[in-house]
């Protein structure tokens, strides 16, 4: 008897330590089990959601607050956080694209860097407003 999709042979969900898999998928791993891809792509939505929230941050410094600091200032700030949006995003879809090839294979997942370089980046960023914001316009 052939196992539903989601379900093993005794017809009963998928557990994560389940170890049955549907047949070969086509690039010789198989299908993880929805329930994992859906969590990815959730997950890869989320860090869209990051990426478009640094965007809008950038244009809302460069459009929406007054000069502070030093002439380009602003605009420095601005393109920092755009930058780093474009960054989570590509390294968003990169991370995605592992962790599916990853479960496919049946491997273990890649270990990411992603949350500690925002933060660090968001550090590094902070400061810099802070200086700038000490500095005589």
């Amino acid at each position: 008897m052939e196992a539903r999709r989601g379900h093993n042979r005794d017809h009963r969900p998928l557990r994560a330590d389940d170890t049955e898999h549907l047949p070969d998928g086509p690039k010789g791993g198989s299908d993880p089990d929805y329930r994992f891809a859906l969590a990815n792509e959730r997950t890869f939505l989320a860090w869209l959601r990051t990426a478009l929230a640094l965007d809008a941050g950038g244009i809302a410094v460069v459009t929406l607050l007054p000069r502070f600091g030093p002439a380009g200032g602003r605009e420095a700030v601005g393109m920092a956080l755009t930058a780093l949006g474009v960054a989570v995003a590509a390294a968003a879809v990169w991370r995605w694209h592992r962790v599916q090839q990853a479960m496919s294979r049946d491997e273990d997942l890649p270990p990411t860097r992603m949350p500690v370089l925002i933060g660090a980046a968001l550090v590094l960023l902070g400061a810099t407003v802070a200086v700038l914001l000490a500095l005589p316009a």
